[in-house]
């Protein structure tokens, strides 16, 4: 289950929307759907799947996004969590998910045990050692809006009204949720 908003900033502070990712197939789909959603200067998208991950998103006018990620190993595991780990890690996701594409669900390649070893968990210890279980991106997104690197890299659960609070947008944000 995913919960995705957008907060605005805007001359009278911060307004929030929830908003639907079913067409977002693509980081760009994202950056699309948040500049048509709002015509201010800075747009954050927030994504999380239950206490697995979240995800933000941060668009600046026509500058690239900056992308955030709590978990990248847990995001890359899921459909819009993949659209933001694949924009961090770039061709290194690519080529993980080649390997992880390879392997039987038996945890096999071609039939063959992997060094000896057919543990169900060998495709989930590959992704582990691939994309870190851990933070991933730009750790300063926040930082010019009172959210330090540190205390976002600590947020666990309940981490997106924790960000929202410490934006001043709590209760936009928890008007839609």
């Amino acid at each position: 289950m995913y919960f995705a908003a957008l907060l605005a900033r805007t001359e009278d502070g911060w307004e929030a929307s929830d908003t639907e990712l079913d067409d977002v197939e693509t980081l760009s789909d994202l950056t699309e759907l948040a500049r048509e959603a709002s015509d201010d200067d800075t747009v954050i998208v927030f994504i999380e799947q239950e206490d697995a991950w979240f995800g933000i998103v941060r668009i600046e006018g026509e500058e690239d996004p900056r992308v955030y990620v709590s978990d990248g190993a847990a995001a890359a595991r899921s459909s819009y969590g993949e659209i933001l780990t694949r924009e961090i890690l770039g061709d290194d996701l690519d080529d993980i998910v080649d390997e992880l594409e390879s392997l039987d669900l038996d945890g096999t390649e071609d039939g063959e045990p992997l060094d000896g070893d057919t543990d169900d968990d060998e495709e989930t210890s590959v992704a582990a050692e691939a994309v870190p279980a851990a933070p991933v991106g730009d750790r300063l997104i926040l930082a010019d809006l009172g959210m330090p690197p540190a205390d976002l890299m600590a947020l666990d659960s309940d981490a997106l009204a924790e960000i929202a609070d410490a934006l001043g947008a709590a209760e936009v944000l928890e008007a839609v949720r």
